[in-house]
């Protein structure tokens, strides 16, 4: 007879191991870019997400940056505002509808592809952007999200 402590202990180590993979999985579906005369080589989640909600407009390093959305159809926009703004594509939206009726910011400009986020990002001074994790990426950077 099997005990129940070790189908439970068994069961709770699969599913951290699937949580762990599907972590993995979500975190692939997309890259982070950065006009290609910055310095930075990385950034933390915090600080990607107060530029992206315009809480700040520089990196931890002092560099000024200006960020660019995906379209709010992209599947990297999805995964982006999951795992860094910690909210859902709607749930941003709802974000900067308040921002604006209160007068306080407006959006970042918003693309409708990955070529057109690159294009953003490279011909702007500070750009930063993100695309999907397979988007051909040439004349920007590509930082890892700590």
């Amino acid at each position: 007879m099997i005990s129940l402590p070790r189908v439970l202990s068994t069961t709770l180590v699969a599913l951290i191991t699937l949580a762990g993979s599907a972590h993995q999985l979500q975190a692939q579906t997309f890259k982070v870019i950065v006009n290609s005369a910055l310095t930075a080589n990385d950034v933390t989640a915090s600080a990607l997400s107060k530029v992206f909600l315009k809480q700040t407009n520089k990196l931890p390093d002092g560099t000024s940056v200006t960020a660019v959305y995906q379209s709010k159809n992209s599947s990297a926009r999805a995964a982006f505002d999951k795992e860094i703004l910690g909210k859902t594509v709607a749930g941003v939206e709802t974000f900067w509808q308040q921002q604006i009726f209160s007068g306080k910011d407006v959006p970042p400009a918003v693309k409708n592809s990955d070529e057109d986020v690159v294009t953003f990002v490279k011909a702007t001074p500070g750009g930063i952007g993100y695309v999907s994790a397979g988007a051909t990426v040439t004349g920007v950077k590509v930082i890892t999200v700590k």
